[in-house]
Order: C-alpha cells, then sequence, then structure tokens
C-alpha cells in the first residue's frame, strides 16, 4: 500500500481537496485498496481547524465527498512513514525541508508536475479562485493515480 501525503501551508484548502479528490478518484478507478492518502500542513497556523469553507463548497460542487478534517503540520515521523510526499508550491518544499531536512529519498514531487507542469498550484486563500484551484488539483491526481 503506498502512502501519500498532499501537502500545503495550512492544511486547509488544497492538501485537503488534493487528499479527497485523490480519494474519489482512486474509488472511482476501484483502487482504494492501494493507497493511504493524507494531507498535512508546513505550518501551525491552521492546527485543528477544519476545511476551509469555500474548499468545502468547491468539492460538495463537484460532488467529492470528504469528512472531518483537522489541519496538521507534518511531523518527521509522518514524512518518514510517507512513498509520496505531494507539494502544492514552491514554498511549501522549502518549508519542508526546514522540518525533515532534504529529500534524499525522492519522494517529495509538486503535484502538477504529474500533469506536466512546473507551475504552482495557486493558493485559494489569497487568489479567491476555488474554481482554478480545483481545476489544477484535479490534473494533478489524475495524473498521479495513471502514473501509479
Amino acid at each position: 500500500m503506498k502512502k501519500i501525503v498532499f501537502l500545503c501551508h495550512g492544511n486547509i484548502c488544497r492538501s485537503p481537496m488534493a487528499e479527497y479528490v485523490m480519494k474519489f478518484l482512486a474509488a472511482q478507478a476501484h483502487r482504494s485498496e492501494e493507497f493511504r492518502i493524507t494531507s498535512a500542513a508546513v505550518s501551525y497556523e491552521e492546527e485543528g481547524n477544519g476545511i476551509y469553507p469555500p474548499a468545502q463548497r468547491k468539492l460538495r460542487e463537484e460532488g467529492i465527498p470528504f469528512g472531518t478534517h483537522r489541519a496538521h503540520r507534518i511531523t518527521p515521523s509522518e514524512y518518514a512513514q510517507a512513498d509520496l510526499v505531494i507539494v502544492m508550491d514552491q514554498s511549501n518544499l522549502r518549508l519542508l525541508s526546514r522540518i525533515v531536512g532534504p529529500d534524499t529519498e525522492g519522494k517529495v514531487h509538486k503535484l502538477l508536475e504529474y500533469a506536466g507542469s512546473s507551475r504552482d498550484v495557486a493558493d485559494p486563500w489569497y487568489t479567491g479562485d476555488f474554481n482554478a484551484t480545483y481545476d489544477d488539483i484535479l490534473r494533478g491526481c489524475r495524473g498521479l493515480l495513471a502514473a501509479l
């Protein structure tokens, strides 16, 4: 079973959206049993908070089921147990390296790499554009699932 952790700054928008989109896509492909999919943050800023309400609305609008979620910062042990750590942007990469050190195992990747792009997934906390963020996440997760 592959352990995948999606990572963003606060773990209330992009990473939980990616977590639940990936779970949905894996279930549709009858591959849920192959993966353990979670999400985390690179900061403590939103620790304990649920999914940001506009992100919840977007998931509902797209028919993506989600459960109870509480934001948390990734721990070194969580990182060590993961097979893949999928970050949303360059800042997440930098901050993750401060938490766990260099990625000597090559398990950290930007989500949109799996959609053939080096671009960041824009943070809807700042852009307010949950549609564009969802579209990026969906493309990245589809590519990731195909690669696995």
